[in-house]
């Protein structure tokens, strides 16, 4: 066994094989992301916008500059903050565990992030602040938003959002519009071959970000990191997970996340991905590589074998996302519910993320709107016209409950949660 495992290492030379065609001038596909990098003015100037980009003073002097109907609730939700009107972290404790909870011992190391999907429209998250409050409950530290970057912009939805993020202490995560399942940023379908319901079955091995939408995503992302200060993205193609290594390899400071659709499920693809981020880290050690959302279909094998191979790595910081609840419809069989699950690795496993992606099935079963994955992708114009914004206003904060109810039961089992941390 021992011989067999010799074989596996790989050589100094295969190594510097590597580094010979990454500094090659032959190099043409890296000639074309280093064009892309210096045409925003180089990682200097890249990471000096962004950073300008995201502080809270500019970005709500933008919003005041557009009289943004957004500005007065960030200040009503920076006041909530200020004033601890939302329950602290011990309180809750208390709440849940009564005269106990003084004798709970907390693993900190081994504290659970509470992630919510999809947080699209910035007034989601006021209502669902306004329900916190009343309720006592916990926001969550993790938002994802899957929702036209262009149409955020012309609403200020996303210097809104990313205010909102800075005033509640949470990571958030956007999704490109340069993505294999609808057309590219310009407009273009990025897959000519791919249609309606009638292609579905091509999407099986033909979504992705084919030819040169891989670098229009990399200029995407430069973009709006510099321009909005939106550091971290979600990623579904090995292609872009390469530029997004190769970006912060050269010293762009953004991150990503792979998504539940890239189809890691089992430990050894997540071998294959860390590799890579290994490969490609830092001097530091660190990576861009802050979470990985398994598959909805792996189990806790899968998770702990993954973990495994992550802090072998010492790439601990990459978050492992698992889906808790799912959307009622056109992503999984319901019920979906993986919470008894949740509880039972979570002790064992560092820097897991509870993704709660729909309300609980015992819930979202008596709803006349449920929650719908393909709701995402609608128009805001749309939505509106068919009067939908309320339903999926409901559908959100449904989610919301769920978040709450696994902070519940991870603290009655003596499991620590990180909610969003400049509010609890």
């Amino acid at each position: 066994m021992r011989d067999m495992r010799e074989r596996l290492t790989i050589s100094t030379q295969k190594l510097e094989e590597i580094n010979r065609f990454l500094v090659s001038e032959q190099s043409t596909i890296l000639d074309n992301l280093v064009d892309i990098v210096e045409k925003y003015g180089g990682v200097k100037e890249i990471n000096r916008k962004a950073h300008e980009s995201r502080r809270i003073e500019n970005l709500l002097n933008r919003l005041e500059k557009t009289n943004s109907p957004f500005l007065n609730d960030l200040i009503w939700l920076q006041e909530q903050r200020d004033d601890k009107n939302f329950v602290s972290l011990d309180e809750y404790k208390k709440k849940i565990l009564g005269e106990n909870a003084g004798s709970v011992e907390f693993d900190e190391s081994l504290a659970v992030t509470l992630e919510i999907s999809a947080c699209n429209f910035f007034p989601f998250l006021i209502e669902e602040a306004k329900k916190a409050i009343d309720n006592e409950d916990l926001m969550p530290s993790r938002y994802i938003r899957v929702r036209s970057m262009k149409e955020q912009v012309e609403d200020g939805d996303i210097t809104a959002f990313t205010a909102a993020t800075e005033v509640i202490g949470a990571t958030y995560v956007q999704t490109l519009d340069n993505k294999g399942t609808l057309p590219g940023a310009d407009g273009n379908p990025i897959n000519i071959h791919l249609g309606g319901p009638d292609t579905i079955a091509g999407y099986f091995g033909g979504v992705g970000v084919p030819n040169e939408y891989a670098l229009k995503w990399a200029d995407e992302l430069l973009h709006y990191y510099t321009e909005h200060g939106v550091r971290e993205v979600l990623n579904i193609n090995p292609g872009t997970v390469a530029i997004g290594y190769l970006l912060y390899k050269m010293g762009v400071d953004i991150q990503f996340k792979i998504s539940v659709f890239m189809g890691n499920d089992n430990p050894y693809a997540v071998l294959w991905t860390l590799i890579g981020a290994k490969l490609f880290s830092r001097e530091d050690g660190s990576t861009p590589l802050i979470g990985f959302n398994l598959s909805n279909s792996v189990n806790n094998w899968t998770i702990g074998h993954s973990a495994h191979v992550r802090d072998a790595m010492e790439l601990g910081e990459t978050r492992l996302e698992h889906h808790i609840t799912e959307t009622w419809k056109s992503i999984v069989r319901q019920p979906y519910d993986r919470l008894d699950e949740l509880v039972e690795i979570a002790g064992e496993v560092s820097n897991i993320s509870a993704k709660h992606e729909g309300g609980v099935p015992s819930v979202e079963e008596t709803r006349e709107h449920q929650s719908d994955i393909l709701d995402y992708f609608m128009p805001k114009e749309q939505i509106e016209a068919q009067g939908l914004m309320p339903a999926l206003t409901w559908n959100y904060l449904d989610k919301h409950d769920a978040v709450n109810r696994t902070a519940r039961v991870l603290t009655e089992n003596g499991l620590a949660v990180i909610p969003a941390w400049k509010l609890h």
